[in-house]
């Protein structure tokens, strides 16, 4: 399986779980669209398709909003926030906001905290996004899996096919350059390795304190995440 594409059929009760993992998601984004926020996307597995019973529902602003604004739109629709994190993967990525709407963490929707660099929004394009639109009309797209297979959506299911060797296939179908293939491959197969994400900073704001002044306050109390996002003006 490895080394050759297969073609993966699909169960009733992989449907099902696809389904109402899209459903949960086209409810955040309607919710965020309800307060004027219209450019949210659902990304990773279920945007694809390939989704199993444990797969995350992730929404995903590509710009950057007021991160307590978007809090308190969701709590005006009656989602509950679990909890909210600044997360940054490494010093070169842009950090952003995590607000979890269910204590597993299935549910969350992402922020950055400054405009994404060009090669972050082909992260996302390499992985697999929909929109609103894309998920009503039942929509599925092409994208990577953390295990560097690219699923390709079919009437029954996807097509996997490994990345590691077909970077130049993948870097055309998907249209990202092949820089970011490139780079997905190196970083997702250190995860692999390595067995965990190994996040720069993870770290929970706390339940009384508005996301934005708490970002002031990390960049005075913490020299890395200060040095990390000083070129972004967040100190300011």
């Amino acid at each position: 399986m490895d080394n050759y594409a297969v073609e993966v059929i699909y169960s009733q009760e992989h449907w099902a779980i696809l389904k109402e993992k899209r459903v949960k998601g086209l409810k955040i984004i309607e919710a965020l669209n309800s307060c004027g926020f219209s450019v949210a996307v659902l990304h990773g597995s279920v945007a694809r398709g390939d989704v199993s019973r444990d797969s995350d529902v992730d929404v995903a602003f590509l710009h950057v909003y007021p991160a307590s604004l978007v809090k308190l739109c969701l709590e005006e629709n009656r989602f509950t926030v679990y909890d909210v994190k600044i997360v940054q993967p490494t010093p070169k990525h842009t950090p952003k906001i995590y607000i979890y709407l269910d204590p597993f963490e299935e549910q969350c929707v992402s922020i950055p905290l400054a405009e994404l660099e060009p090669i972050e929004i082909e992260y996302y394009k390499f992985s697999g996004y929909v929109t609103k639109e894309d998920i009503i009309a039942n929509k599925r797209v092409k994208g990577v899996n953390k295990k560097l297979r690219l699923i390709i959506p079919t009437g029954r299911g996807h097509i996997e096919i490994p990345v590691k060797g077909n970077e130049g296939y993948v870097s055309r179908i998907l249209e990202v350059p092949l820089e970011i293939v490139k780079d997905r491959v190196e970083a997702l197969s250190r995860r692999l390795e390595e067995g965990h994400t190994g996040l720069f900073i993870e770290i929970s704001v706390p339940v009384f304190e508005e996301i934005e002044h708490f970002v002031k306050k990390l960049c005075r109390e913490n020299q890395f995440f200060r040095r990390a996002v000083a070129k972004h003006g967040l100190c300011i």
